[in-house]
């Protein structure tokens, strides 16, 4: 069966989550402001605040309005054990 491409934001979400899963974004690490990882990472600031909501949505960090977003949980070392659209039970 023949993959499906993944979406920029998606694959620059799974980017932080590597580094943060490797320790090079610890726990209670800021990361870059939005123009800042346009610039890091290549990418349009609208795919950088989907990334981030991505982020948040996995429970990898939390934003606070006017102070950034934070790391506040590392992934999971297990992973997922569903296949990809298969819901969870």
């Amino acid at each position: 069966m023949t993959e499906l491409p993944r979406y920029e934001y998606v694959k620059l979400a799974d980017a932080i989550a590597v580094d943060i899963a490797s320790g090079k974004l610890p726990l209670g690490a800021a990361l870059p402001g939005e123009r800042a990882m346009t610039d890091l990472y290549g990418v349009s600031i609208g795919t950088v605040r989907r990334a981030v909501v991505e982020l948040r949505r996995r429970g990898l960090v939390a934003t606070l309005p006017a102070k950034g977003t934070y790391v506040i949980e590392l992934p999971e070392a297990t992973g997922d054990t569903h296949e990809e659209g298969e819901p969870d039970s």
